[in-house]
């Protein structure tokens, strides 16, 4: 079978004008030493130098012998190694492609490469609403305004742009967490508040401090408990104690970043809330309510006092009329009053004196006026009201 398969693969390369890859010759397997061809004349044996390589064999080596185990075992690791080739000698790496000129392409590509680095390290566009840092091998330079700007190429000067003119918010505490202080009434509260704030020197601002925003975060709150040390616990949690509050951890914020040369201002202080702690917030409500009973009380009084006055007032104005006429006419005067007096006195009074020759001086005419009248008898009303019977007039 395998001389018969071997013979039609000789027949068909035959017929297309093709000789075998492993080379012609005399096929062994069949025992005869020579080919025919279509017209059955006899081919020359084959060159050993002539035709396609052995495959397996190392590349370079285009002798047309058989393989053996070692040749196919270099190479394959000449393969996996880059090593040499047809066109390739010693396994070197595949050369650029060249110019019409026969010129290199690489003086050109590093060239355009360089113009690359320069125009984007050197050419520098700041925004209207920043400035930027130039340093020079990491040393200040200057300070660059908004437009277009250009320093020598990177690393010699580098450019740092930061946004100096919006403003800043911190909040503290972030989220939802609780921040106790210590006001001067040696009562605690929940505080949070919102700082603003923005950069009005970007060199100190940048060379000064390590961490400037987490700087301003830790003065904020220094100045916030230094500020609530010095207020009551009402302060605090009124309008107008909050707003002085607010208004002295704002000057107490400055003076020390104006202190640390940090190139902070600081733009405002706004607390967004002022609880009592949370554990103690059912015992403060109750204080609270206490306290709002006592002003009203206060408040009840204090309007009772000046309905007092305004009355005390109204007679010491009246009394100083009366006595302005009493000093024109003291008799008339004296008179009047005393009359104006006996009659409020004995207005509601029972007893009843007469002055006058033969009358008693007392008559009990309070107690005749108390006494109930008796009901008068039936016989005698009804006597009085019918016409007597048997009488003539």
């Amino acid at each position: 079978m395998r001389t018969i398969g071997g013979a039609l693969a000789r027949g068909a390369l035959a017929m297309a004008g093709r000789r075998s890859p492993w080379g012609g010759g005399e096929d062994k397997g069949s025992g005869s030493g020579d080919e025919s061809g279509e017209d059955g004349g006899q081919q020359p044996p084959s060159d050993p130098g002539r035709g396609p390589r052995n495959p397996w064999l190392p590349p370079g080596d285009n002798t047309r012998r058989s393989a053996n185990i070692e040749d196919i075992f270099k190479a394959r690791e000449q393969r996996k190694t880059g090593g040499g080739g047809p066109g390739r000698p010693g396994g070197g790496m595949p050369r650029m492609p060249s110019r019409p000129d026969g010129k290199s392409w690489l003086p050109l590509m590093i060239g355009a490469a360089a113009l690359l680095w320069l125009g984007v390290s050197s050419v520098h566009m700041v925004g209207p609403k920043e400035e930027g840092t130039v340093t020079t091998f990491g040393k200040y330079a200057r300070t660059i305004g908004p437009g277009i700007s250009l320093t020598l190429p990177w690393p010699i000067q580098a450019v740092q742009v930061n946004d100096v003119t919006s403003i800043q918010r911190y909040a503290i505490p972030e989220g939802e967490g609780e921040k106790l202080m210590l006001t001067s009434d040696q009562n605690l509260v929940d505080l949070s508040y919102l700082v603003r704030w923005n950069i009005k020197n970007l060199r100190d601002y940048r060379f000064r401090l390590a961490d400037p925003e987490e700087t301003v975060r830790e003065v904020a709150e220094a100045a916030m408990r230094s500020t609530l040390a010095e207020i009551t616990l009402d302060d605090a949690l009124s309008g107008a104690g909050r707003a002085r509050a607010e208004q002295g951890v704002r000057e107490r914020m400055q003076r020390i970043l104006d202190a640390y040369q940090s190139g902070v201002a600081v733009q405002g202080v706004e607390i967004k809330k002022a609880d009592p702690p949370t554990k103690v917030i059912g015992a403060f409500q109750q204080v609270t309510a206490a306290q709002q009973d006592a002003e009203r009380d206060r408040s009840n009084a204090r309007a009772w006092a000046q309905q007092l006055l305004a009355r005390a007032q109204g007679d010491a104005a009246a009394f100083d009329k009366v006595y302005a006429e009493y000093r024109l006419a003291p008799e008339v005067t004296r008179r009047r009053m005393y009359y104006e007096t006996m009659e409020r006195v004995l207005s509601n009074n029972e007893k009843v004196i007469v002055e006058s020759n033969g009358v008693t001086p007392y008559l009990p005419l309070s107690e005749v006026r108390r006494r109930p009248v008796a009901p008068a008898p039936a016989d005698a009303t009804a006597a009085a009201q019918a016409p007597s019977a048997g009488v003539t007039p």
